[in-house]
């Protein structure tokens, strides 16, 4: 498969800058497996998909505010230092901008000084720099002091309210980016969701940027993925395979909560418990092995995320549903429209 082989055209004024209000008026795109002709509603009517018995399948991860605006010390030039991925108490995975002047052994300060980080060595497979900061206090209270929301390079309005790009069952702090199709739900929608007689899980995945970047190489099949912690617990698999067992489906909530599901199903869908580091990356080829559907947005072209949703639909009806999506005016990427795919095992 070619990279260019998921393509398609977008006018800028499709990308959406700002999120719905309320989370739930959005527009969904609704693709049965039956084959029969793609409908659009809006988002709250999700919930006419789900059946009693069906298990729903949440990502809770939570956004930190990785972006750190400082300056070089030596210099005073201004530095930008975006955290992916926790190493140890005081060293990160990060992408530094500008990247030239930022070599080993360069120091950088935020906030006047109350937070410092050394730059360590290079991240050969994202091109970042492993950082070490020296402050005093609590780490997290001064991120959340100094730090900014990670909002995609696509936006470019400023976000008045950071709590607009995280998700309403948010808990566990560790992304570098939002699980954007769960920012549809709000809690009102879930509560009616529970009362249905669906179970809502959660999974954990902790989001870097390398998830939604385009894949560069040529070839599909020598992209490698960026890995990404995950999280299973004993009773999230427990209640999956329960509901599973009992004749209900999975759905899931953005491909995040599609990847971590994936990677601790057997090949009988049976889900596992466990916990670790994914590089999983699933495209057309790859067989679903336990996921039934999937609630997510509409993703960059030539995307991981892209050939993740060809590998649910097929990527002929992919790209067919992304075409009717722009000649519908459907809003892309993360605080853009959804979509409802059910997949054929």
């Amino acid at each position: 498969m070619r990279t260019a082989d998921f393509d398609y055209f977008l006018p800028e004024e499709l990308i959406a800058q700002k999120p719905v209000e309320p989370r739930d008026h959005c527009r969904l795109m609704v693709a049965r497996a039956d084959g029969s002709p793609r409908e659009d509603h809006l988002f709250y009517e999700v919930i006419n998909e789900l059946n009693p018995g069906d298990c729903m399948v949440i990502n809770e991860t939570r956004v930190i505010p990785a972006r750190l605006l400082g300056v070089k010390e030596e210099t005073g030039v201004p530095v930008e230092v975006l955290l992916l991925r926790r190493q140890n108490a005081n060293e990160w995975e990060a992408l530094v901008r500008p990247g030239r002047r930022l070599k080993p052994g360069t120091w950088c300060s935020f906030g006047d000084g109350l937070l410092r980080c050394e730059i360590l060595g290079n991240v050969p497979e994202t091109g970042g720099r492993y950082v070490r900061f020296v402050y005093e206090g609590v780490f997290e209270e001064l991120l959340d002091r100094l730090g900014e929301m990670p909002l995609p390079p696509y936006i470019h309005e400023k976000l008045e309210d950071p709590e607009k790009y995280q998700t309403v069952y948010a808990k566990q702090e560790g992304s570098a980016a939002a699980p954007t199709a769960g920012l549809h739900f709000t809690e009102e929608l879930l509560e009616k969701i529970r009362e249905k007689g669906i179970m809502i899980v959660p999974v954990l995945l902790h989001v870097g940027l390398g998830t939604f970047r385009p894949v560069k190489e040529d070839n599909v099949d020598d992209h490698k993925m960026h890995s990404e912690w995950y999280q299973v617990t004993e009773e999230a698999a427990r209640q999956i395979n329960q509901a599973k067992a009992a004749g209900g489906r999975l759905i899931c909530v953005g491909t995040t909560s599609v990847r971590t599901i994936e990677t601790v199903a057997d090949d009988e869908g049976i889900i596992h418990a466990g916990s670790g580091e994914t590089q999983i990356f699933i495209k057309p080829g790859v067989r679903i092995k336990a996921v039934d559907a999937l609630i997510t947005n509409f993703h960059l072209p030539q995307s991981t995320l892209l050939m993740l949703v060809s590998a649910f639909m097929g990527r002929d009806q992919a790209l067919e549903a992304y075409r009717e999506a722009v000649e519908k005016r459907y809003r892309f990427f993360s605080f853009g429209d959804a979509m409802y795919i059910e997949t054929v095992h």
